[in-house]
């Protein structure tokens, strides 16, 4: 059996990316670490990036300025390390 941080190391995602995903969708960190997994894998980077930028939204709206500054590191990283056009492998 895996444990959480096996599979975190194979998910292509930090804790926090993971924690940002479970959060906008309402979900156990382990569906959501597979879920997000599933994204990175199937070209779905920019939905990712639009979940943390939903989260960021929220955390302004209610005026939670640790968590937005959270998310916004959380989006940077993910940006530097998750780019939307890869190239096309022939």
């Amino acid at each position: 059996m895996l444990t959480y941080e096996e599979c975190l190391a194979m998910s292509d995602l930090t804790e926090d990316e993971i924690s940002a995903i479970a959060s906008h969708e309402h979900m156990d960190s382990i569906i959501a670490m597979a879920l997000g997994h599933y994204l990175v894998t199937h070209d779905g980077e920019p939905m990712i990036k639009q979940i943390i930028l939903d989260d960021i939204a929220h955390a302004h709206r209610t005026g939670d300025k640790d968590q937005e500054r959270l998310l916004r590191a959380v989006l940077q990283h993910f940006m530097a390390t998750h780019p939307e056009h890869r190239p096309v492998v022939a």
